[in-house]
């Protein structure tokens, strides 16, 4: 299915395009990839809205990108099937002839430990997560004839090991890694690609893994370990993200930016559970 809306202040391409900056958003009906959707149409860019089931909220992910100023469409695509990725676009090819952006924002595991990983699960992993990735960069890539941006949403599990995250923070690994690798071979036709990985972000994804998980600790144990003292939000993420596919990140390649408030340089004996006057030395202005 696609949807076509037209934006009345299309913002310029890059150097040698005409019409507004074409950007595919794999997920982008919910969560930190409907935001970004927004804060790109806000600039006036042609947004491609791909979801996998549900319609509606992806029409009203277009619905805001048009409110904000921008425009787009809306392109079913299950991105765990090479032939959808496929599909997705050459549908982009048809409306816009070319891709300046393409974000792989999309994201799903199973969250069990290792020993209870089954071979779909593994399998269903890759696929959805990191080979989705990788297809998606190599068909917007063809399409970037004037350079482009290529971004990866990433997780802090691609950094540290916590229950049941196995499968999904390996996937984001190998996310970073192809990021590296594409990076120093898509340089030369004036794309960079780079992540953003975000640690405790205050989404729906956060709400099912601490709260639908059996077992898990709760999540309040593990905000007073961040240094900033909370999760995150989708407007942290969207705001990093927008930075590094603008031209302000034109010189910014093969990296990881990581949203996470600091959580990943700290370590046991955390500030939070001191007692006593080193507790107050260094967080009694705090409290």
């Amino acid at each position: 299915m696609t949807d076509i809306s037209e934006s009345a202040t299309p913002e310029s391409g890059p150097a040698g395009a005409s019409g507004p900056r074409v950007v595919v958003i794999t997920g982008a009906s919910r969560g930190i990839g409907r935001l970004l959707a927004q804060k790109l149409g806000a600039q006036g860019a042609a947004v491609v809205i791909n979801y996998k089931v549900n319609a509606d909220l992806a029409e009203q992910s277009l619905a805001d990108v048009v409110a904000a100023g921008g425009s787009g469409i809306t392109v079913q695509a299950d991105i765990e099937n090479p032939d959808d990725i496929d599909r997705l676009f050459d549908v982009v090819r048809e409306h816009y002839g070319r891709v300046d952006a393409f974000v792989a924002n999309a994201a799903a595991s199973a969250f069990k430990p290792v020993a209870a990983l089954k071979v779909h699960h593994l399998d269903r992993s890759y696929a959805m997560n990191t080979r989705s990735f990788v297809l998606g960069a190599i068909r917007a890539a063809e399409l970037m004839d004037a350079g482009g941006r290529i971004l990866a949403i990433t997780s802090y599990g691609s950094l540290r090991a916590f229950p049941t995250y196995a499968a999904l923070g390996a996937a984001k690994a190998a996310n970073e890694a192809y990021v590296k690798f594409m990076a120093t071979e898509f340089g030369p036709r004036g794309i960079t690609v780079n992540a953003v990985n975000g640690g405790l972000i205050d989404t729906d994804s956060l709400d099912y893994f601490y709260n639908k998980v059996p077992g898990m600790a709760p999540v309040e144990t593990v905000f007073e370990k961040i240094p900033l003292g909370r999760p995150g939000t989708a407007d942290d993420m969207a705001d990093a993200a927008e930075f590094l596919l603008s031209e302000k990140a034109g010189y910014i390649t093969g990296q990881v930016l990581v949203v996470d408030g600091g959580l990943t340089v700290v370590a046991p004996p955390f500030w939070a559970d001191t007692t006593g006057d080193l507790r107050a030395a260094v967080l009694g202005a705090a409290e």
